[in-house]
């Protein structure tokens, strides 16, 4: 069985993040980017069922410019056997990346597909749903654990709800999005860092796959959020009451 996974270049997580002035969009240039946090744990998540003998190969694609080949070979130099990369030199909204990922799956076939949960950029949480609608998969969302099952061909998630947990059976091939508590990543070890350097990525255009990335989407404004106002410390339970309901109008 063959695992696709995807893999998005962000902003790094502990980068502090601005806006353009123009306020067309956030800072990117001379940023440090790297990959998705729940794009790492997708990743982990398909390495771990293919060195557990159930997956035979683990494919890792990107889409965007031509530097998501560095993430792509970050996920290669983790452990993937191969990457693929969809080079768009625009934006791309969830549904664009959804449509993509439905003509790879017609191309590469697979049994299985892995995304993060949502990407720290735009935290849109779309994607992965929108995939298995394009190809009518079963789908499990926010997957806290997988347990799969070679011979019946099914997948056992078991994902964090309001109330505890619940527990979904998928028949394969299906699309599962992973949630923080699943696994934790490994580091890319020196020597697999540089065995990455000749591995394979493909690349393809949208053009190619003869996908349209035109969006109905249209960013009008990026603004910073309004800076919070410095906290009071209060000598009384009486006055925390008093500013409760008189200044802050919560009780």
């Amino acid at each position: 069985m063959k695992i696709i996974v995807a893999i998005k270049r962000v902003v790094d997580y502990a980068v502090k993040i601005r806006v353009k002035p123009d306020k067309t969009g956030v800072e990117t240039n001379n940023v440090k980017m790297s990959m998705n946090p729940f794009c790492e744990i997708a990743l982990e998540e398909a390495l771990k069922i293919r060195e557990a003998g159930l997956a035979s190969e683990v494919v890792a694609v990107s889409m965007g410019p031509l530097q998501c080949v560095d993430t792509l070979r970050t996920g290669l130099a983790m452990g993937a056997d191969r990457g693929i990369h969809v080079e768009a030199t625009t934006g791309l909204c969830p549904l664009n990346v959804a449509k993509i990922f439905k003509r790879l799956v017609e191309l590469e076939n697979p049994g299985l597909i892995f995304l993060g949960k949502q990407a720290i950029d735009d935290d849109c949480n779309q994607t992965g749903q929108m995939v298995a609608g394009l190809l009518r998969w079963p789908q499990a969302t926010f997957a806290s654990k997988v347990v799969l099952d070679k011979e019946k061909q099914v997948a056992t998630v078991e994902r964090e709800v309001d109330g505890g947990l619940e527990t979904l059976s998928l028949d394969l091939p299906a699309v599962i999005t992973t949630d923080l508590r699943l696994n934790q990543p490994r580091y890319a070890t020196l020597p697999n860092i540089m065995k990455a350097k000749s591995k394979v990525i493909k690349k393809y255009t949208p053009q190619e796959l003869d996908v349209d990335i035109r969006s109905d989407l249209e960013v009008v404004q990026v603004t910073e959020p309004p800076k919070r106002k410095a906290g009071v410390i209060v000598s009384s339970v009486d006055e925390l009451i008093d500013k409760l309901q008189n200044e802050a109008h919560v009780i």
